[in-house]
């Protein structure tokens, strides 16, 4: 199973820091490491941007949302299936940010998460707790309703990644401790299986929340942790290189 490490952006970014951001990682990664899918998510409109410079690596490319229609009259919105159309292979889809700030409920991650998958692009589907959640120990039973009501109909082998970012770590600079990381995504796993009947070793779930170069080697070897979804730590091509690195050291 390869680890996945994605860079999301978030609302950060210009043309000249996105050259910059290029320029570091092809510097110092001229080549993704065997077993290793890096991915990059910066705002849409760098995208294109973004596609052309890294058109030499191997780095693939994402968005940070999408909406749940093809198309129509949805002032703003962006389609998976024009994600798709200029070089996009990924979409995160209920972020907490967006359950936040955009009152996204698990129906219309679903609902994302469906469009991306028949778009050809694979949805990374956002869980996680908040800290009263986490206070009063409904951790496991917060995630499983969101795995049952986010994951798509349409979900399968390979066309979906689950993303464990605890709500109270992101930007935080705190981190659940390893065994707890472990528990989860162990939990993660079993749900998934049996929620729509695959094996346990074809579940791809990736960690966020304030992962950093100093702390993802340990993170990424665990067993059970697919990969890492980066935020801050991603807008510095150097650091993200260090991150991407630390899945094969």
């Amino acid at each position: 199973m390869k680890k996945i490490i994605v860079a999301n952006w978030k609302m950060n970014g210009s043309s000249e820091s996105t050259k910059k951001w290029a320029q570091d990682f092809m510097l110092l990664i001229p080549e993704v490491p065997y077993g290793v899918e890096a991915v990059a998510c910066p705002p849409a409109p760098l995208i294109p941007l973004l596609n052309y410079l890294m058109d030499s690596s191997e780095v693939k490319l994402g968005a940070q949302d999408c909406h749940a229609k093809p198309e129509g009259a949805f002032t703003g919105e962006t389609s998976a299936e024009l994600l798709k159309d200029i070089g996009c292979g990924y979409v995160i889809v209920g972020h907490s940010e967006r359950r936040t700030y955009n009152s996204e409920s698990n129906e219309i991650v679903s609902a994302k998460a469906s469009s991306a998958i028949k778009s050809g692009l694979i949805p990374i589907i956002c869980i996680g707790e908040t800290k009263e959640q986490r206070d009063r120990g409904d951790t496991i039973k917060v995630i499983n309703q969101q795995i049952d009501e986010s994951l798509p109909k349409e979900a399968g082998i390979g066309n979906f990644i689950l993303a464990y970012e605890p709500v109270w770590a992101i930007g935080s600079g705190n981190l659940p401790t390893m065994d707890e990381i472990k528990q989860v995504h162990d939990a993660i796993i079993a749900r998934v299986s049996k929620s729509i009947a695959i094996e346990t070793s074809k579940v791809y779930v990736l960690y966020g929340g304030s992962v950093k170069a100093d702390n993802a080697g340990e993170i990424l070897a665990l067993s059970n942790v697919s990969g890492v979804l980066v935020g801050g730590a991603s807008l510095n091509g150097q650091d993200f290189c260090k991150i991407i690195l630390s899945a094969v050291s």
